[in-house]
């Protein structure tokens, strides 16, 4: 291998007498739970094959005359601060032999705070409270925020795979391996850095998926069937490829209402792949039908485009942000359509559907299912799931669906609009927001692709529904989140496989109250043992739903906080007693807030708190409450822990009828 192009593990990379140095003109350290957990999991998932995994590349410039060798790091710097991480976690732990990572390889140009928190995480000075090191002023929150996760995620992952640490680092070590390349020595780093930022897209694994299934569509006898099946798949994988637009747009006007209903494009009007087939023939719109019995090379020359329509007006591109990329989407829908336990993991994406789709002597007909398949649960996803809104300036959830409008003189065919999906077309109450509510619930408690399981279950109801309705929906939604937070994450022998609850168990909860033990449910609610933040989320979102809701409630939204904040504070400040480990790290002393909040408050005493949120943000309905008690003791804990847990036990209120 070239001198310029090394394939490392991750010991040689942080053990090989290298300094790598973080540039000034790099951003600053910006993953958080779901990047970190992606690459966990990601290791994980490769250490029972016993090969090596390739992490990707880490492009360096060699730094003249340095001794020892420094490279400064030009992409990849988000890989390496992470891996660096890890290797400190696991280091501090003990978990493994790290006697050879004696000394830190990742440095900052002209950053002290950086410098400093990665130092003094390196020694494994960083226990409970960052200030006993540090002032809150030398912290750098983001590369401590990367660490705080680390500690909470990896256990929980190493738990869930029955891993141990030891085998965990063992093949980070030995058989995670990263690619460096060096550029020359002459490089202009400037125009190096414009080629980058311009660089074009590589073929992603999505569309080599689709250039098989046109294969597998080329081996149909009759030639025009061939051609129009071919036509078809390619109609239907461009129209929804592009997750951050309803499906409706990837169509041209005629198309919709031949799909999705004249006058309406609010419904689903074809049955199966060969009514979709003939739906689309018969469409007389320039080029809709055209030949594209496509290559992969063919594929590759277009991967930049789209189908694109002429209603651009309809929808800016960047109205709506998905919870979901395509390659993932295309793992639920064929788990939801074979309801088989097919691994929601893209990097599996072409063996997967090798094994359950391409292979085989009914590939044909098993590819033209999936394809109507995925227009049908696309159509779904997009009316009946979450997504996020941008408009007027603002950005919210948002739970709409799309529908015909009369264009007036403008437009002959008419043109289309977004209205809440249940209730009240311009209202933002009632079932629609509820199940918004719900839905955002589980999105921002399970930040990974991989685990979106709320999402599969949600479209596995919505794929096999005789008819969607509002109440049905959120009665299965509530039922799953019972499941989710009693079958598995409170369960006292390690919980309920997501399959099983989706699919065996139809997404009934099989806890009852009369089940849960209070000694069990006080172990899994304290300090460090809540598995999942869809427990508190679920509480927030119970809490929410209770009658005579007035603001800040009634106007709460979910977002993303990943930090389990003691509200009376582990290390209270001068002149106030520390609680008792019990009381302290009691449920009713939790609360989830965002880690930047935490950070800045973690040792101000609850008054101080409370006076914080007057003027800002309310983190959680929880914590609101707790805001409401004029003193905040043991007393006070006590009583709010024994009201929340009451709150989600009562939710187990007939949940096997749900």
């Amino acid at each position: 291998m070239s001198d310029d192009i090394s394939q490392l593990s991750i010991k040689e990379l942080l053990n090989g007498g290298v300094d790598y140095v973080i540039p000034m003109y790099q951003r600053n350290y910006a993953w958080d739970e779901g990047e970190i957990t992606q690459l966990i999991q990601d290791v994980i998932d490769y250490l029972p094959e016993g090969r090596n995994y390739y992490i990707g590349t880490l492009v360096v410039y060699e730094r003249k005359d340095s001794k020892p060798t420094v490279f400064e790091t030009i992409d990849g710097q988000q890989r390496l601060t992470t891996l660096s991480l890890l290797a400190s976690y696991l280091k501090n732990t003990k978990a493994a032999d790290l006697s050879w990572y004696k000394q830190l390889r990742i440095h900052f140009d002209s950053r002290e705070h950086s410098r400093t928190t990665f130092a003094a995480i390196f020694e494994g000075n960083f226990k409970e409270d960052p200030s006993e090191v540090l002032v809150e002023k030398e912290i750098n929150t983001a590369i401590l925020n990367g660490y705080r996760l680390i500690q909470k995620i990896l256990p929980q992952k190493l738990k869930e795979n029955r891993l141990k640490e030891e085998q965990f680092a063992d093949f980070l070590f030995g058989s995670v391996q990263i690619m460096r390349v060096k550029v020359p020595a002459d490089t202009d780093l400037n125009h190096y850095f414009e080629i980058m930022n311009n660089r074009g897209e590589q073929l992603e694994k999505h569309e080599v998926l689709k250039s098989r299934m046109m294969e597998v569509l080329n081996g149909i006898e009759n030639p025009a069937e061939r051609e129009q099946s071919q036509n078809c798949l390619h109609a239907v994988w461009e129209a929804c490829a592009n997750m951050e637009r309803y499906v409706q747009m990837g169509f041209a006007p005629s198309q919709r209402c031949a799909i999705f209903g004249g006058k309406d494009w609010g419904r689903f009007e074809v049955t199966d792949f060969d009514g979709l087939r003939e739906s689309l023939t018969r469409s007389e719109d320039d080029g809709s039908t055209r030949s594209i019995s496509q290559t992969l090379d063919e594929i590759i020359a277009e991967a930049k485009g789209g189908n694109e329509t002429d209603d651009k007006e309809e929808e800016s591109p960047e109205r709506f942000n998905t919870v979901i990329n395509f390659a993932n989407f295309l793992l639920h829908v064929l788990r939801v359509t074979t309801e088989k336990d097919i691994p929601l993991d893209d990097k599996r994406l072409i063996s997967t559907f090798e094994e359950h789709v391409l292979k085989g002597q009914d590939a044909i007909a098993r590819v033209k299912r999936f394809t109507f398949s995925l227009l049908r649960c696309k159509y779904l996803f997009d009316q009946y799931v979450i997504k996020r809104e941008f408009i007027k300036g603002t950005d919210r959830w948002s739970l709409k669906r799309f529908k015909w409008k009369d264009g007036g003189k403008k437009s002959q065919s008419g043109r289309g609009n977004y209205v809440n999906s249940f209730g009240d077309e311009e209202g933002n109450g009632g079932d629609n927001r509820r199940i918004l509510m719900l839905l955002s619930a589980f999105h921002v408690s399970t930040p990974t692709l991989v685990y979106k399981h709320w999402l599969n279950a949600a479209l596995h109801h919505l794929f096999h529904a005789e008819e969607i309705r509002a109440m049905s929906y959120l009665g299965y939604l509530e039922s799953v989140s019972k499941a989710f937070v009693f079958d598995r994450f409170l369960a006292p022998d390690g919980g309920a496989d997501y399959f099983d609850m989706i699919y065996r168990n139809k997404g009934v909860c099989q806890t009852s109250r009369a089940s849960v033990s209070d000694e069990c449910l006080k172990s899994r609610l304290a300090f460090g043992n809540i598995e999942n933040n869809l427990v508190f989320n679920f509480l927030d979102y119970l809490l929410w739903c209770e009658p005579g809701a007035t603001e800040p409630v009634k106007s709460y939204e979910f977002t993303f906080r990943s930090s389990v904040e003691h509200y009376y504070p582990q290390h209270p400040m001068p002149g106030h007693d520390p609680l008792p480990c019990e009381v302290l790290n009691a449920f009713g002393n939790l609360c989830l807030i965002s880690h930047s909040k935490n950070s800045r408050l973690s040792n101000f005493m609850p008054q101080t708190k409370k006076e914080y949120y007057q003027t800002n943000t309310l983190d959680s309905v929880k914590q609101h409450l707790m805001m409401k008690f004029d003193r905040w003791d043991a007393e006070s804990i006590a009583q709010h822990d024994k009201a929340m847990k009451n709150v989600l036990l009562n939710s187990l209120q007939d949940s096997r009828n749900a």
